[in-house]
């Protein structure tokens, strides 16, 4: 764990060359944000523009998706007919918006089509059903009369309820993002996901919801047949879609580029006008301010809105009790009972939070003690020998408190019953389910020639898994030697998209910079350095760890405030013992971010990391790849 100095992390500035200058004129941009678009590779300036101002253009045709004409077909005969559908989804953010969104789809094309749809869903149980879809829904489906099965952000590694479904003589068509087996694909009517082989659709990094979405969306202009519906799917439907995609891709910190960006870009704008009560009340608990027509992104509902406050209580749901209730919120039309169901919801985060609380404070005696001997490249926590067991709901975000508190991927584990069950969560550099994959498979073990694991998926970043719980240390030991060295040495340098000068940051770049928004995995907020600043006024604890500061240019004396959080370090500690005091000259690297408290107000730097000023044949500056 992190010792809480800094003083060994590197700083990469990015260079973007020449032609700053002259893309900022094109583009109408303050240089800056010119070279940091430069540094991220958007060279051209018709690219940039794209990419500074995201259209309905840029999604793609659905129908690139391998089996889409198949899936669209089955979809419309099936409401054609008026058979019974069923929607299996999953209990996190993604798996319900996605039922929601197709489940709306499959209605509003019926009413088109002159019929009446019947369409059912239904989201498992963490605890007593787990991942995935199970043999024995299927068959209770068929029981039901069900004729069509559609997974939402499940089923691309469900042989066995694929192979129950054509048993019964039900039609599975899948939609998923999770990456399949390398061997082999499940035995369905129409499997859409852009990673499996063969598939040409350009983005491949999709949320399930989002493959849900392509559906809808190929399902609803198959339907649309004038130029007025037309018009109307592309002002109105999809747009208003996109307003939940946006949460489902957000929350499920997919790469912010290409589609993803128009979707999360767009969402977010609708999202600043609520209209569907359900959303409309969990968004009012949760402290999202939204307005008028003139909100949009850059003043309105934001990407860490989403991911902080909004993702949180939809996800409690599933993690604390049961997910149908965020696909009852969002089909809810009655305003008096949306409110009902988003403070449920809200209550929920309140007990998960209690929850996560209570299990992070054993987890941190863990990485302390773990640290005495130097933290595994990768990180294996579990609850045996805890006074209680940690909530098999909350495992995945104390993984990611584990990554940030560490650098390391990690993996987070309960034991219930004899069987462990783990969720874990990765760094930039490490594919957590090829290692996970590696692990199972491992044959150096002559016990175990079937694989280590009894369940597992997932994807680069995040995977979910469950395995006996005598094996626990033979995954750990696993993973150690496959995580190796490298994740130390990357977890040492701090990637920076360019110097500025305190003087530079004036209304003008800071509105620019809100163009790059949304921000998230491929698309990092930006991360400048100001080097040489003084410390205009004296710094200021606040509570134990974290420190205010004012600084201003050493030369100009243009001045700025800046907060330093002290997660990975104590920043009061340091600054007492650096003597940092008024006059003080220091190197900073931070964001910029814009502070909504009343008793602030307005933009601030936050400090990335920061360090007593060095001097220039120190400074490291290199091209961006």
């Amino acid at each position: 764990m992190d010792d809480g100095r800094n003083e060994h992390l590197r700083w990469v500035v990015a260079e973007p060359g020449a032609a700053s200058a002259e893309l900022a004129r094109q583009l109408g941009i303050p240089e800056p944000i010119a070279r940091l678009l430069l540094c991220r590779g958007y060279v051209e300036p018709g690219a940039a523009r794209a990419f500074l101002v995201p259209s309905l253009d840029a999604l793609h045709d659905p129908m690139r998706l391998t089996g889409m004409a198949t899936a669209v077909a089955r979809l419309r005969a099936a409401l054609a007919a008026g058979e019974p559908i069923l929607i299996y989804g999953d209990y996190d953010v993604d798996g319900t918006v996605a039922t929601v969104l197709l489940k709306t789809a499959a209605e509003r094309a019926a009413a088109a089509m002159g019929v009446t749809a019947d369409v059912r869903y239904h989201i498992p149980h963490r605890i007593r059903e787990g991942y995935g879809m199970q043999e024995s829904r299927i068959a209770e489906a068929a029981t039901e009369g069900v004729r069509l099965v559609i997974s939402v952000d499940t089923g691309i590694r469900g042989f066995a309820a694929a192979a129950e479904a054509r048993r019964l003589g039900l039609d599975l068509i899948v939609t998923d993002h999770h990456l399949p087996d390398a061997a082999a694909m499940p035995a369905a009517f129409a499997v859409l996901n852009p990673n499996q082989p063969g598939c040409d659709y350009p983005c491949k990094e999709l949320c399930g919801a989002g493959v849900a979405f392509k559906l809808a969306q190929a399902l609803l202009e198959s339907v649309a047949t004038t130029a007025g519906e037309r018009m109307r799917l592309r002002e109105k439907t999809l747009p208003s879609f996109l307003k939940l995609l946006a949460i489902a891709t957000i929350a499920d910190a997919v790469p912010l580029t290409g589609e993803n960006r128009v979707i999360a870009a767009i969402g977010l704008r609708e999202l600043a006008r609520p209209s569907q009560p359900g959303l409309r009340a969990l968004m009012e608990l949760a402290g999202i301010e939204f307005g008028g027509e003139d909100v949009g992104v850059s003043a309105g509902v934001s990407a860490m809105d989403v991911g902080f406050r909004l993702a949180p209580r939809i996800n409690a749901a599933g993690r604390m009790d049961i997910g149908k209730d965020v696909v009852e919120l969002f089909l809810e039309r009655d305003p008096a009972v949306a409110r009902e169901l988003a403070a449920k919801l809200h209550r929920l985060n309140d007990e998960r939070r209690a929850t996560e609380a209570e299990a992070l404070r054993a987890i941190e005696a863990q990485l302390a003690a773990l640290a005495t001997t130097g933290l595994p490249d990768c990180v294996v926590l579990d609850d045996a020998g805890a006074a209680r067991g940690w909530h098999r709901g909350v495992i995945g975000i104390l993984a990611s408190r584990v990554v940030d508190r560490t650098g390391r991927p990690a993996l987070v584990i309960t034991h219930e019953d004899g069987q462990a069950y783990g969720s874990g969560r990765s760094v930039a550099g490490f594919h957590l389910l090829d290692a996970l994959s590696a692990a199972h498979l491992h044959n150096g073990d002559a016990a175990q020639p079937g694989g280590l694991l009894t369940r597992f998926g997932g994807h680069a970043h995040a995977v979910g898994f469950s395995l006996p719980s005598a094996d626990v240390p033979r995954l750990r030991e696993r993973l150690q030697r496959i995580a190796g060295s490298p994740v130390t040495a990357t977890a040492a340098e701090l990637a920076c998209d360019g110097e500025l000068r305190l003087d530079e940051i004036t209304p003008a770049l800071l509105d620019a910079l809100q163009q790059l928004a949304p921000f998230g995995i491929g698309n990092a907020e930006p991360v400048f350095v100001s080097f040489d600043v003084r410390l205009a006024r004296p710094v200021k604890p606040v509570g134990e760890r974290h420190l205010r500061l004012w600084v201003e240019e050493a030369a100009e004396g243009a001045r700025f405030d800046a907060i330093a959080w002290g997660r990975r370090t104590d920043w009061a500690a340091l600054a007492r013992a650096q003597q940092w005091q008024q006059g003080s000259r220091l190197d900073l690297a931070y964001r910029l971010r814009r502070n909504r408290r009343p008793e602030f107000g307005g933009w601030e730097m936050e400090i990335v990391d920061m360090r007593t000023a060095m001097s220039t044949a120190m400074r490291t500056a290199v091209p961006r790849d």
